[in-house]
């Protein structure tokens, strides 16, 4: 029997984000529950249960996009999290970073870097260096 939108969107966020995504959700539950489902359903079940890209390939370009929109770090935080969830390696997190910085300048991408310092530091993550 096929998932429908919300069983296959709650598997797929377990599978990218885990505990934090759980959070997520169950913080909106007294406050803002149609959000949560929403999450679910759309991003979720239709967005990252669809095919053409991987899980790592819509990491990055989530992680990408929460940078870009600034002011998102909660979101950032979640997010980067997931992408070392589904195999994103740390360097290439920083890297996606660095690439973000003739786009959307440098403040972004230095409160993006302290996210994921903060991410790797909680993961006791040592990058490698160069």
């Amino acid at each position: 029997m096929e998932k429908n939108r919300y069983e296959r969107g709650l598997q797929k966020l377990s599978e990218v984000d885990g505990i934090g995504g759980e959070n997520v959700i169950e913080s909106l539950q007294d406050i803002a529950p149609d959000l949560g489902r929403y999450i679910i359903e759309f991003a979720f079940g239709d967005i990252y249960s669809s095919e053409g890209l991987n899980l790592q390939e819509r990491e990055l370009i989530t992680i990408s996009s929460l940078l870009t929109s600034g002011c998102c770090e909660p979101q950032l935080e979640v997010h980067i999290n997931g992408a070392l969830n589904v195999g994103v390696a740390p360097e290439k997190v920083i890297e996606t970073f660095l690439q973000c910085v003739p786009y959307t300048g440098f403040p972004k991408v230095l409160n993006a870097v302290a996210v994921a310092k903060k991410v790797f530091t909680n993961r006791k993550i040592t990058l490698r260096k160069k």
